[in-house]
Order: C-alpha cells, then sequence, then structure tokens
C-alpha cells in the first residue's frame, strides 16, 4: 500500500462520513474556521481508508476521528483538541479540556464514539458538498 502524504501547510481531519454527529461538526466547523484551511476527508472514500489503516484505525468501524496537523496523526480527544483550536465562537473554548488528565478525556471521547449512530443517527451514505466547497473535501 502507498503511503498518503498529508499536507504540512493544510490539516486533515479523517471523519466518519455517514455519521449524523460527525457531519454537523463538519458543517460546525465549516461556519466557524477562522481561515479556510481544513482539508475533509471521509473515511469511506479510498484515501480515508488508507489514511485510517495507515494510522492504525479500522475503516470499517471507525472508532475515533484523526486530525494531521503538521504531519502529526492526532486521535480522539487530542483531535478534538487540535481541530477546536482552528474555530471561533464556543468550540474555540474546547483547548481548555488540555488541562483535563488525557484518560478522562478520552473515556468521555470513546463513550461518545462508540454510541454516536444510537444516539445521533446514520446516513447510508456521505453527503456530497456545495460547489464552493466540495474541492476541500475527499468523498
Amino acid at each position: 500500500m502507498t503511503e498518503i502524504k498529508t499536507s504540512k501547510v493544510c490539516p486533515t481531519w479523517l471523519f466518519d462520513g455517514v455519521c449524523v454527529l460527525c457531519n454537523g461538526a463538519v458543517q460546525y466547523t465549516l461556519k466557524h474556521e477562522k481561515e479556510p484551511l481544513i482539508r475533509f476527508v471521509s473515511i469511506q472514500s479510498v484515501e480515508g481508508r488508507q489514511l485510517a489503516v495507515q494510522h492504525g484505525l479500522n475503516p470499517d468501524d471507525p472508532q475515533s476521528f484523526l486530525f494531521i496537523e503538521n504531519g502529526e496523526a492526532l486521535p480522539r480527544s487530542d483531535g478534538v483538541i487540535a481541530l477546536a483550536r482552528h474555530l471561533d465562537g464556543p468550540a474555540g473554548l474546547i483547548p481548555l479540556l488540555r488541562f483535563l488528565p488525557k484518560f478522562l478525556r478520552d473515556f468521555a471521547y470513546d463513550r461518545i464514539a462508540r454510541n454516536r449512530y444510537r444516539l445521533f443517527g446514520r446516513k447510508s451514505e456521505c453527503p456530497v458538498p456545495d460547489a464552493g466547497i466540495r474541492r476541500r473535501f475527499v468523498l
């Protein structure tokens, strides 16, 4: 398998494209980014599956999203905190969670991730973004 090179310039968010919660978070991010830099990669895409495997995630049962920035892959709560550093609004406060012990942050993250389909729902396919932002997505 060829290793996927991620951009050192643009952060990459590997997300579950059929998860309603994840898609809501993507929409929130698009509205609240400080700068439109983030590249969105659905784990259901060919590139997304390769990135998942490359970083130790099961693409058929993703239990974490991955935020890749400056060549570093950040899963779970570390990924959420790294993503939130790019956002304005209430989510801009999320980086304060870094002061909590990692095991507590990841415990909470894992509970939400494990139950996200049951709590928020699941789409049958990844939604296609509007033409104006489609270039930032790999679906």
